[in-house]
């Protein structure tokens, strides 16, 4: 049996659904472990990404509300590296414990990362990642003065802030992630979309910045790096579709990257749901023909260690 390298990327609200307590939230992990565990036993080595959303939403929540001189908010960077680290923890107890129950001796390491932007990215000219909490227009208003931030209305619901979504372009720690695999650890990384940080082109010091990064493009960017052989997005399906909801709803099982451009062109996938990744995965065949993307929920995970689960992105 061939060894393979799998990069899997997991939600945010896989971790967190209603109940936002830490307690929820490392239950959740749990059962998750247990799933990703299957990948262990079937001789693979894994590296687990995860998103951030919700959780670095409520850290904002709880960093505005403590606000003070003596004990000022966190910036968003900080932030980010924050829920990284939690979630990290969470994630790395909670596989810990599920390799132990089942007698393997594996070791599971989680890294704070940072993602390499560009600071010409068009995304920091035009914000559009919501995050934190709604306002009122009064109140946006006069957060908007006072910090420069950008606000905008999020449908009908008030409004909120946004701030830059750029792609990334490299991850500073590669190097470090490839020497935990070639260990044979189980690493955690890019959590959150990692923390975004521009490189100066002369003296190559890095700089953290007000914005986040797509936890699919990250990790589309990482599987590209360590040269994975499947990258797995999961999602709240086993599959992605086309003519979603119609009496016409087709099931996409094995595609290629011309035929998914040809279904985006359609307008097949919704916008911050399906779409970044569907393009993640474009994006990682395109750089990686060898690799093969694949899309599906985590309670599939059987029949894609059985070979034919989920939607599977394949070189033309």
């Amino acid at each position: 049996m061939t060894k393979r390298k799998i990069v899997i990327a997991l939600g945010g609200n896989a971790i967190l659904s209603t109940d936002a307590s830490a307690k929820a939230q490392q239950e959740a992990l749990n059962q998750t472990a247990k799933y990703l565990v299957q990948f262990i036993e079937n001789g693979d080595e894994l590296v687990v990404t995860h998103g951030n959303g919700p959780q670095v939403g409520n850290l904002l929540l709880q960093q505005s509300a403590a606000d003070s001189e003596k004990n000022p908010a966190m910036p968003l960077d900080t932030c980010v590296a924050m829920t990284e680290g939690s979630i990290g923890y969470w994630l790395q107890n909670a596989l810990v414990n599920e390799l132990e129950r089942k007698g393997i001796k594996k070791d599971v390491g989680a890294l704070v990362t940072q993602v390499i932007v560009s600071k010409d990215d068009p995304a920091f000219a035009n914000p559009t990642k919501p995050i934190g909490p709604f306002l009122s227009k009064e109140e946006a208003d006069a957060q908007a003065t006072e910090t420069g931030a950008t606000f905008k209305e999020d449908a009908g619901r008030g409004y909120r802030k946004v701030v830059p979504s750029p792609k990334p372009v490299g991850i500073k720690e590669v190097n470090v992630i490839k020497s935990l695999i070639d260990a044979g650890v189980v690493v955690i990384t890019a959590g959150g979309g990692g923390i975004p940080v521009v490189e100066d082109p002369t003296t190559k010091l890095l700089t953290g910045v007000e914005a986040v990064i797509d936890k699919d493009f990250a990790s589309q960017t990482l599987s590209e790096l360590i040269e994975a052989d499947v990258f797995i997005i999961l999602t709240g399906v086993e599959n992605v579709f086309v003519n979603y909801n119609q009496p016409n709803q087709e099931k996409l099982e094995k595609v290629t990257p011309s035929q998914l451009k040809q279904y985006i062109a359609e307008n097949q996938f919704a916008p911050g749901s399906m779409l970044p990744k569907v393009e993640a995965a474009i994006a990682f065949i395109e750089a990686y023909p060898e690799g093969k993307a694949i899309i599906t929920s985590l309670e599939n995970i059987a029949s894609v260690l059985s070979g034919d689960g989920g939607t599977q992105v394949v070189a033309d």
